[in-house]
């Protein structure tokens, strides 16, 4: 078993309604920290979260590769999986990818450009096959893209819409939306907005919504109806009217769970 320990869940029970009581998700900022290697920091997360849930094998969806292929990014989280004892295949190779999700195990989403995962998704009828077999209780796994898909839309990625999907609706695993790799920093001389300045706008646009600035190294974990945040860093979360504000691990995230 991986070493990484998960805390332990606030005793309180959060909120959440009954059709995802089943659902197991961890949902990561990014997959590899600065100076590490790929997965490096990610895995015994991954392990810990899948291993104990006595997982062998994983569907990986790659729909978010563009600039390396599908087959390539396979063999990278194969490799890394390796250690586990772990095995695993993409939904790519298979000549039904619905019936491969609707026999998955487990189901990972890998980054990349999230509008390019999401039209994939969309135009192989896999939305609606994946976000039912998760309802059930199918443990899920999605880093950077694969986290914000996992919102009810794509609006907080961080990536250039370089494909038109039908829609920016996503797989509506939980209410909030995250934005990965969230980072406070304005650059001397670059004049642009600030990742805060953008989901600000965000947030005016959609006032119902909280968004969630994951920082890199850092990810949610939603299990028995409680949501964790894992990781050494803090969560800026955003809502409209209200102050922008800081949360650590062992904080009380049950108001992310409310119904939209």
């Amino acid at each position: 078993m991986v070493g990484t320990k998960f805390p332990a869940l606030l005793p309180t029970p959060y909120f959440c309604p009954p059709k995802c009581l089943y659902m197991q998700l961890l949902l990561l900022s990014n997959s590899t920290n600065a100076g590490e290697g790929y997965l490096e920091y990610a895995r015994p997360y991954i392990g810990d979260f899948l291993l104990r849930r006595g997982i062998t094998h994983i569907l990986f969806i790659p729909y978010a590769a563009v600039s390396f292929s599908y087959d390539d990014y396979l063999l990278s989280v194969q490799e890394k999986l390796a250690p586990l004892d772990m095995t695993a295949s993409s939904v790519h190779t298979y000549d039904d990818p619905v019936a491969a999700v609707q026999q998955a195990q487990a189901i990972v989403i890998g980054g990349g450009n999230t509008f390019h995962l999401l039209k994939n998704l969309q135009e192989k009828n896999l939305l609606e096959a994946i976000r039912t077999k998760v309802l059930g209780g199918t443990p899920y796994v999605g880093w950077s893209a694969g986290a914000n898909i996992a919102c009810p839309t794509i609006c907080t990625t961080n990536d250039m819409p370089i494909v038109e999907p039908l829609s920016f609706s996503a797989l509506r695993f939980i209410p909030f939306q995250i934005n990965p790799h969230y980072l406070d920093a304005h650059p001397s001389g670059h004049a642009g907005e600030t990742r805060e300045q953008r989901l600000t706008e965000f947030i005016i646009a959609n006032p119902h919504r909280y968004v969630a600035g994951l920082r890199e190294g850092t990810l949610f974990l939603f299990e028995n109806g409680h949501l964790s945040l894992l990781g050494d860093k803090s969560v800026r979360i955003f809502k409209y009217g209200r102050d922008t504000r800081e949360l650590q691990q062992g904080d009380d995230f049950s108001f992310l769970l409310a119904a939209d």
